[in-house]
């Protein structure tokens, strides 16, 4: 049977999700072999530490969407979550914001990422996931409230304390940053949690219920099962 549900939804409901990882250095060959290794939702791509020219960020938009897997874009850095939606014009379908600490930063990524009325985002996706399919302004801006990823990625302690906090209506996805992780936990000696493993237990626990994933893993790509309190 054919699941007819949207990613979005099947990522709020907790199913298991793979993430291929990707780079706009990767041409259509490459990217089709890549994609073929598995059964992936999404490929991640890389602008806080690799570079991102935009019109190559468009072409590679184009070539995963073809092959029917969406591209995740994780951001250049936290305070850039106001381009949330500017990102979003060029093509991928997920937004990842990365070092995410306060609940500022998680409300200017909602207000930019989504259209009026859940957000504020500014109309003009000429290059935006499905435009090309759905023409009509406000089908297009409700189809992509309904469909866009959100995502957070959760790397220090003061994030994983906070995580409760962060979780807001329009956030789809906790993804976690290992090494920045490990850098915070050594930093402040005295934190509660002790591991990497810990933390990812505890923001499970502080946001169950709260109708976001939580993607549990060492980085923001990969396989990741359902987890108990997930969804």
């Amino acid at each position: 049977m054919v699941d007819s549900r949207s990613l979005k939804q099947r990522i709020a409901a907790g199913d298991s999700l793979n993430i291929a990882w990707g780079s706009l250095e990767m041409d259509r060959q490459t990217l089709i072999t890549t994609l073929a290794e598995a059964s992936y939702d999404l490929i991640f791509v890389d602008a806080q530490h690799a570079p991102c020219d935009e019109r190559r960020l468009v072409t590679f938009c184009d070539t995963v969407d073809a092959l029917g897997v969406p591209a995740l874009l994780r951001i250049r850095h936290t305070r850039l979550a106001f381009l949330a939606g500017n990102y979003a014009d060029l093509g991928p379908l997920g937004i990842l914001v990365p070092m995410v600490e306060t609940e500022d930063t998680v409300d200017e990524a909602v207000a930019q990422f989504y259209y009026p009325p859940l957000g504020k985002r500014s109309w003009g996706p000429t290059h935006g996931h499905q435009r090309a399919v759905i023409q009509d302004r406000d089908a297009y801006a409700a189809w992509w409230n309904d469909h866009g990823i959100l995502a957070l990625q959760i790397e220090t302690v003061a994030a994983v304390t906070r995580a409760a906090e962060l979780v807001k209506p329009g956030v789809d996805l906790l993804l976690f940053g290992s090494n920045d992780l490990a850098f915070s936990l050594a930093t402040h000696i005295d934190n509660p949690f002790g591991s990497i493993e810990a933390c990812w237990a505890h923001v499970i626990a502080q946001t169950a219920g709260r109708g976001v994933r939580v993607a549990a893993g060492m980085l923001p790509y990969g396989a990741f099962g359902a987890r108990v309190g997930e969804g």
